[in-house]
């Protein structure tokens, strides 16, 4: 997983290839839900870009984090937080696969991944995922990475992962 700097933002925004040659990565070629393209788009301008810019000193907690599959050392998705845990310590997560890569076990090695190491910071107390009801695969990845459903709003799921 790479977090990506403001600047590599800035490019992955400008063209995904650029910034996947900048950091020596194959080009990608991504199936992407149009509903992750919007939020992805979204987020540039009102989450990613003005966050890392803001709090250079926590930008992991406020970028993308590209996954990249190391046998073929492309990008097969993104995975990050939404900002600094609050003052709960509770810290949420959000992700996006390549549907080309749906159910291989990517999206669980990522997320354990991401959320082992958001756990190595003691201020950090659980991780929060808000999934719909109705997307089966990433409830059965929360169900597989043992985050219990806390939350049912009209909807939209809210599980957790405590430390």
């Amino acid at each position: 997983m790479i977090p990506l700097t403001h600047e590599q933002l800035l490019l992955l925004k400008q063209d995904r290839k650029l910034l996947e040659l900048s950091l020596d990565l194959n080009p990608s070629a991504m199936l992407i839900d149009p509903l992750y393209i919007k939020e992805i788009d979204d987020a540039f301008d009102s989450f990613w870009l003005p966050n890392t810019l803001a709090y250079p000193d926590k930008y992991l907690w406020y970028t993308d984090w590209e996954i990249v599959l190391k046998s073929t050392n492309t990008v097969i998705g993104g995975m990050g937080f939404a900002g600094h845990p609050n003052t709960d310590g509770e810290a949420e997560i959000g992700y996006m696969i390549d549907a080309n890569q749906h159910n291989k076990g990517f999206a669980t090695e990522a997320l354990q991944l991401l959320s082992q190491w958001a756990f190595t910071h003691e201020f950090v107390q659980a991780i929060i995922v808000h999934t719909y009801s109705d997307n089966l695969p990433s409830r059965r990845l929360l169900d597989k990475c043992c985050f219990m459903l806390t939350d049912d709003a009209a909807g939209l799921l809210t599980y957790k992962l405590n430390r």
